[in-house]
Parts: C-alpha cells; structure tokens; sequence
C-alpha cells in the first residue's frame, strides 16, 4: 500500500489496521474509551505546534489529529453506528446551516447574521439530534442548563466556560470587586483549614478548588482566558528554572546539589532579567 493525499487512502490503513487476524493486534483490541485520551493529547500537540510555530510539525499533528477522527469513525463503522462519510456530512451541513449569511440565499445573504440567529439554529439542532436518537432507539436522557459544557474540559477551561453559562441567565456579579472579594474569603477557609489541629486533607482540597474557582470568575470578569493566563505562568516558570539550571551547568555541579539560597538568588537573577515574548 502506497501513501497518497487522497483521504480515502488513510480509510483504507484504518480498515486494514482494524481487520481481525490480518491487522495490527494493537488497534484491534482498541475501544473509544481506550482511544479517547489519546485524541485528547493530539489536539494538545496540535496546539503546542501552533504556539512554537513550527509549521512542519504542525502538518504532522494534523495528521495524526485526522487519523483519531478516522479512527472513531471506523469502530462507529464497525458496530454500525455510522461511517466516516457521515461525519463529513453532519459537519459540512451543520456549517451550511449556521452561515446562512454565506450559503444562503440572497435574501439570508443580505440580512447578514441576524441577531438571535445563531441561538436558533443551534435549537433546531438540539431538536434534530433528538429526533436522530429517537430514531436510534437511544434513551434521551434528562439534560439540565450546564450540560452543554463538557466535563472532559480542562478543569481551568471547563470551571470559565461554566460561569459564563450561568451569567447568561444572570448568575453572576456584575462586576469584579465582588468576585476578589470571594477569593479573599477562599483564602481565610483556607487558612482556617490549614490551622485546624487535624487538617482535613478532603475539605483543603475542596477550599483550594474553590479558591481557583473563585480565581477563574475573576479572570472571565477581566476577559482574560484563565488556562492562557496560567499557561503564561507557566512558561514565565520554565525559563527561570532554565536559569537556574544554566547557573549549576556553570559551576560545574549536580542541579540538586544548590542549595535553596543559591536556587532563589538565580531565579531572582533571572526575574530581573529583560521580558522577551512568552
């Protein structure tokens, strides 16, 4: 089998990885449950080769982020759920619909993205969805508000995206004081648990969830995406560690031979360092 461009050619590897006794033994006994966090981490490489820019390893995480698509799509196949051709045309025609403005007609054309538009079609998909698993013989399940927000989100993600769900039926403050107000009530459950003659390990979890909870709110308040903000944080700490580091590559010595005085006084040396961008 030769490579080629052409997307049936990777449906054709799929199939052949897939075939019992023939196929990879590997991807035979795989499951959606099993593939799922593998799909979870190719999105993130996609991601992180977009933030380093380096385009030949972004065609590669494209790839291999296609092939968990494809590879969904053949197990779907497999149990006669649906095939890959169906997942192009839900996709193809859910984004007809939702750019009437674009596909439409001239008149949708030239009204341009009506204010409400949106919502509504979104609607008229809930309900064909239903109607879809109706006809499945797939029990619909009872759904509350916040159930659109998945629960496979990043946790920083998945908390910014719950807030701003609920601020749409109004629960929420109507600005930021009264949010840094609640992180400083966090802060003293916090010191309280932690000054507990017995601190509970369950209720410090729970205080300091609710503590980055609080934290995230504020961040939505500011419009600033908190797992960005984070992320920012992040990197700002690789590159001090770096430099501490680069200070024992100097001196010849074991990183964990520095004291924590000689650890602290490089990455103070490396905080005062010009800012260059993340």
């Amino acid at each position: 089998m030769t490579p080629s461009s052409d997307i049936r050619r990777l449906i054709e590897i799929m199939e052949a990885l897939r075939t019992p006794v023939t196929g990879c033994p590997w991807d035979v006994e795989q499951t959606f449950e099993t593939i799922a966090p593998y799909t979870i981490e190719e999105a993130y490489e996609v991601a992180d080769a977009i933030h380093t820019g380096d385009r030949v390893d972004l065609k590669e995480e494209l790839g291999d982020l296609l092939l968990q698509v494809v590879y969904h799509a053949r197990m779907a196949e497999e149990e006669q759920s649906f095939t890959f051709g169906d997942v192009v045309e839900a996709i193809t025609t859910k984004m007809i619909r939702r750019h009437p403005h674009v596909f439409g007609d001239e008149a949708a054309r030239s009204a341009g993205m009506a204010k409400g538009m949106w919502e509504r079609i979104k609607q008229e998909e809930k309900r064909e969805k239903a109607e879809a698993r109706a006809s499945a013989g797939i029990a619909e399940r009872e759904t509350g508000y916040l159930d659109d927000v998945p629960a496979v989100f990043p946790a920083l993600t998945e908390a910014e995206k719950l807030q701003r769900r609920a601020a749409r039926v109004g629960f929420d403050w109507a600005e930021a004081g009264p949010v840094l107000d609640k992180i400083r009530e966090e802060t003293d459950e916090l010191a309280e648990e932690l000054s507990a003659p017995a601190p509970d390990r369950e209720r410090i979890a729970g205080e300091i969830g609710d503590m980055i909870f609080a934290i995230a709110n504020l961040a939505r308040h500011l419009d600033i995406d908190p797992e960005e903000a984070l992320k920012r944080t992040n990197r700002k700490f690789r590159k001090r560690f770096a430099a501490i580091e680069a200070e024992a590559r100097v001196q010849d010595r074991p990183l964990d031979d520095l004291s924590l005085e000689e650890m602290e006084a490089a990455w103070q040396r490396a905080k005062k360092a010009p800012v260059t961008a993340d």
